[in-house]
């Protein structure tokens, strides 16, 4: 049977410790919450009752049960408080040295049975515990900031860790109703190995001003779906705690140059730019400590389509005229741009009021249904009358789905099937004012299209490509007319997600780029403006992330289903890598990861082979009925 544990300790009341006490004090267990002075023990108390007493107010926890859990906690200075306890767990500074010195007396104070927990999340467990005569006894117990809220437990096994030790810990996390993943002792465990890395290529993003702050965050909250984005979340972790754990699993883990923290991280460290604990770091605050965004200099003039996702100035819907003049609608129309460089240019959008859509599959049926349901006029070019009657079809489908979901009118919807034109010539493109083109990833057709879209469209009229891989450069050059040309990257299915992605090239012009973001508000999207590189934003940031958990899986260091829990319950993510590869296609993932590698050279983005084999293999996912899972037994 497992052992019960009826007293814990708690070594270090920081906002990691406190929550530690709450978890254990929350589930009818003892606690002996100790720290190295008064004032810090003052301190650890104010942030449990700052935390309690919000649980009250939402209406989370009873009152008596707050003051059941209070009085279950007894607060005392240093570390002799611990004689008596079955287990402790230190929640101190990341700094190896200091853990050391706290384990060593640990081990002086504690009984010989007690077990002996680090919550580090990213030092060697192991080096940890060889400063105790204990080392079987010792374990790592990785809790996730907010601990009271956060499911997730990785426990971290030495190789001389007991396995009754392991046992323990896991029925004990059970106790506590949390989920545990059991791994063994290597940098960033699961969660931080994997996050981490996506997090150092975000700061590297903005460091070479790709792409702003507030878009890179945008991108991946819309776009995937995550609860925040990586520069925000950097701002909650802090700065100076993400560059020791950047530094340390750089160290510990081969140096892999994924995890060598950004220059512009250890700047900002230096510079006191911590985030929200110091006020500034990648976004100003209310004051430290706060979660309130403030505006500052970088901040999005109030005219420009907000990146972060609220509504655009109205006004913002027809401005200027196909040969390139302006006409301003309102004044709103004056938009102020963001580009790839980091800088802002005033530039005003052209007119858009009818739109040519080239293409017949599933994205491009998307694309036909968001304009026309946002009002444009819309002409469908595919390749012949079968094509067009299929995407007619598709399109009144999803249309009569959104009727019978409340979501849509049916004057809405028959207004909006009135306003596109089905055609299966691309002549009939000579008077719209801007083309969207959603036809298969191969550069050679793409190039050939907007060669002849160059030779059909009017002058002034922008010709886009929703191209997610291959180089927005190389098909505005097939035209006579590269200042035209820009990347709309909507994501699928187009009707739900509200993002796209707005690529400039080095040849696009600013009113080209500012028309596209307009076109993106005016369809209730939120664009985000990026360059030319592979993978724009999202897929840059996503993949790389993937295949790292792919290269973790190939080591054997954890299973999918534990790796999946991980960024689900630890990071808060919608789905865990493996999930999110089977629903995206293996196929589909190499090929994206390839172009990443291929365009950056980083060896880091080099494609796991064990993606290659599932691929070779056919296992490509959902698709196929099998992937990193088997969906046909499901």
């Amino acid at each position: 049977m497992a052992r019960e544990f009826t007293r814990v300790g708690v070594v270090g009341l920081g906002t990691m410790g406190a929550g530690i006490v709450e978890v254990f004090a929350r589930n009818g267990v003892d606690v002996v919450a100790v720290e190295i002075s008064e004032a810090a023990l003052a301190r650890g108390r104010a942030t449990l009752k700052g935390s309690t007493d919000r649980a009250v107010a939402k209406g989370k926890l009873a009152e008596a049960d707050r003051d059941a859990l209070h009085s279950r906690v007894d607060f005392q200075v240093g570390l002799d408080a611990l004689h008596s306890v079955d287990l402790v767990i230190e929640a101190v500074p990341e700094h190896l040295d200091l853990k050391q010195r706290i384990f060593a007396e640990l081990d002086r104070v504690c009984r010989p049975d007690a077990i002996l927990a680090t919550n580090t999340s990213s030092l060697s467990v192991t080096e940890i515990s060889v400063a105790t005569s204990r080392p079987h006894q010792v374990v790592g117990i990785h809790f996730f900031n907010p601990a009271p809220v956060m499911k997730l437990v990785e426990v971290v096994r030495t190789v001389v860790t007991s396995a009754d030790v392991v046992d323990d810990v896991e029925a004990l996390c059970a106790r506590l109703g949390k989920v545990d993943v059991t791994i063994s002792d290597r940098a960033g465990f699961i969660a931080n190995a994997l996050l981490f890395g996506y997090l150092n290529h975000a700061v590297g993003m903005f460091e070479a001003r790709y792409a702003t702050r507030e878009d890179i965050d945008a991108a991946m909250k819309l776009g995937c779906g995550l609860p925040m984005g990586p520069l925000a979340l950097m701002d909650l972790i802090g700065l100076d705690t993400a560059y020791e754990i950047l530094d340390t699993m750089y160290r510990r883990g081969g140096r892999d140059r994924r995890h060598a923290p950004v220059p512009l991280i250890k700047q900002m460290v230096t510079a006191g730019l911590l985030g929200r604990k110091s006020g500034r770091g990648f976004y100003r605050y209310e004051k430290p400590g706060s979660p309130k965004v403030v505006p500052d200099d970088q901040t999005p003039a109030a005219t420009e389509p907000d990146p972060r996702g609220i509504s655009a100035p109205a006004a913002v819907t027809k401005v200027g005229s196909g040969s390139g003049r302006s006409e301003l609608a309102s004044p709103a129309a004056v938009t102020k741009v963001g580009s790839g460089s980091g800088r802002s240019e005033l530039a005003s959008p052209a007119a858009v009021t009818k739109v040519g859509i080239v293409g017949s599959g599933t994205m491009a049926t998307g694309i036909i249904e968001v304009f026309a349901g946002a009002g444009y006029e819309v002409v469908s070019v595919t390749r012949g009358a079968e094509q067009s009657a299929r995407v007619f079809e598709a399109v009144r489908t999803s249309l009569n789905k959104g009727v019978v979901r409340g979501r849509l009118g049916e004057a809405d919807r028959d207004a909006a099937l009135g306003r596109i034109t089905w055609s299966a010539t691309l002549e009939h493109l000579a008077d719209v004012d801007l083309v969207v083109e959603a036809v298969v990833e191969e550069l050679s057709v793409k190039k050939a299209l907007f060669a002849s879209l160059d030779e059909i469209c009017k002058p002034g009229v922008l010709l886009a490509t929703t191209t997610s891989s291959l180089p927005v450069i190389d098909v505005a050059m097939a035209t006579q007319r590269p200042a035209d040309v820009v990347g709309l990257h909507f994501f699928n299915p187009a009707p739900v997600m509200p993002l796209v992605e707005v690529v400039r090239t080095i040849r696009t012009s600013a009113e080209t780029t500012a028309t596209a973001r307009a076109v993106c508000a005016a369809l209730g999207k939120t664009g985000v403006v990026c360059g030319d590189r592979a993978g724009f934003v999202v897929n840059a940031l996503l993949f790389p992330y993937l295949n790292d958990a792919v290269k973790m899986l190939e080591a054997s260091y954890s299973t999918a289903d534990d790796i999946d829990h991980a960024m689900k319950l630890g990071c808060g993510y919608p789905m865990g890598p493996f999930e999110l590869l089977d629903v995206v296609g293996l196929d589909v993932s190499l090929a994206i990861q390839r172009e990443l590698y291929l365009e950056l050279r980083e060896p880091g983005f080099a494609p796991a082979p064990l993606l290659e084999h599932l691929v070779t293999a056919g296992y490509l996912g959902r698709k196929t009925g099998r992937g990193f899972r088997d969906h046909t037994r499901r």
